[in-house]
């Protein structure tokens, strides 16, 4: 099948609510250009970071007026630029679209061909489905690399993480019962205790009726635990540096309590001085943007490959998403904004069926 002159995108016209300024375009297909490889894109999750991109309220922004999805897509190689390396057209990959911060403008996922750094492109088999594919370059290795780079959690060790109800946080208690590490999750929610012990964790902590500190040392003993995950930040994160050991580590990935809110106090940790000098604690933060930045191109698909193994073989399981066709954007976002837990909403472009919106 020969290559349209024009394809369908979904266009940010300018910052501010995703539904607002979403509009569906009729753009130029591209060409790839040396090391580059053309992708016709097959689906693409809407993550709520997606959504905080075009409000102006992520750790980058685009260019505007900018094509939407700034995080990962699966798709077939449809034309190679060249010394695009051992790629071949018609090849199943899965590119990870999140831009290296500090690093180049970044290409949008929201359309139905792109172009994408070769180094950035992973092969998939059919084994994987749509729906997990397209989900693998943002969740599942950032739960790989917060557990076993950053961290360094080794067989037996304590780990304390909270938001564990969360996409990562679940995907952390998989691939830590996998790696023999014992796990204390924190949840705010009282129905969620059962739930997270189904997925294996060891132990549940809500802060809705309990102290977390005072758990955290009831549960660890004088052993203590020295490693911790917080996406939470505001006081959370605090009580989890509280709780740790001395010489233990907090790494911080996300800001789950400043959620589309200005609340100065949710978008501080307030740790204590003394804790911190005294107990000689570390806090830091983690993001895959800075991440991809700051690792080479090889590490970083040696890491992807790891995570894409731990899927196929069923060690870490992603939900399976809603599939939206582009045109229906207003009801994927608003599902992505649904905050009971649902299915992840994506697009999905059908094969053979090129939409004609906007022409």
């Amino acid at each position: 099948m020969s290559m349209p002159p024009t394809m369908s995108a979904l266009v940010a016209e300018k910052v501010g609510e995703p539904g607002d300024v979403l509009r569906l375009e009729s753009r130029p297909v591209p060409t790839p250009e040396a090391g580059q490889a053309l992708i016709r894109v097959k689906a693409t999750p809407v993550h709520a970071s997606d959504l905080h991109v075009l409000r102006g309220r992520y750790g980058f922004s685009p260019e505007f007026p900018a094509v939407g999805g700034h995080m990962e897509c699966v798709g077939r190689i449809e034309a190679l630029g060249p010394d695009a390396g051992a790629l071949s057209i018609g090849e199943r990959v899965v590119h990870a679209a999140i831009p290296a911060v500090p690093g180049a403008r970044a290409t949008g996922t929201w359309q139905e061909y792109l172009v994408a750094d070769t180094r950035r492109l992973l092969p998939v088999s059919g084994r994987l489905s749509d729906s997990d594919a397209c989900q693998l370059a943002v969740n599942p290795l950032t739960a790989l690399l917060l557990v076993a780079r950053e961290l360094d959690v080794q067989p037996g060790e304590w780990l304390l993480q909270t938001a564990a109800g969360s996409t990562v946080g679940r995907l952390v208690i998989q691939l830590a019962r996998h790696l023999g590490i014992p796990t204390i999750n924190v949840v705010r929610r009282r129905d969620a205790v059962e739930e997270i012990k189904a997925l294996g964790g060891d132990e549940v902590v809500c802060t809705a009726d309990e102290d977390l500190v005072q758990r955290v040392a009831e549960i660890a003993g004088t052993v203590g635990v020295r490693k911790a995950l917080d996406c939470v930040a505001g006081d959370v994160g605090a009580q989890v540096s509280q709780a740790l050991a001395p010489g233990g580590e907090v790494v911080v990935y996300g800001a789950l309590s400043t959620h589309r809110q200005t609340d100065p106090a949710a978008l501080t940790i307030p740790l204590s001085a003394r804790s911190v000098i005294y107990e000689t604690k570390t806090v830091r933060g983690f993001w895959l943007n800075r991440w991809f930045g700051t690792t080479s191109p090889a590490d970083a698909l040696d890491a992807l490959s790891e995570v894409r193994t731990l899927v196929t073989d069923g060690v870490l399981t992603i939900p399976e998403g809603c599939p939206f066709p582009l045109e229906r954007f207003t009801e994927a976002i608003a599902l992505a904004e649904t905050p009971a837990r649902g299915a992840k909403p994506f697009f999905l472009f059908e094969e053979g069926a090129i939409s004609t919106a906007g022409r």
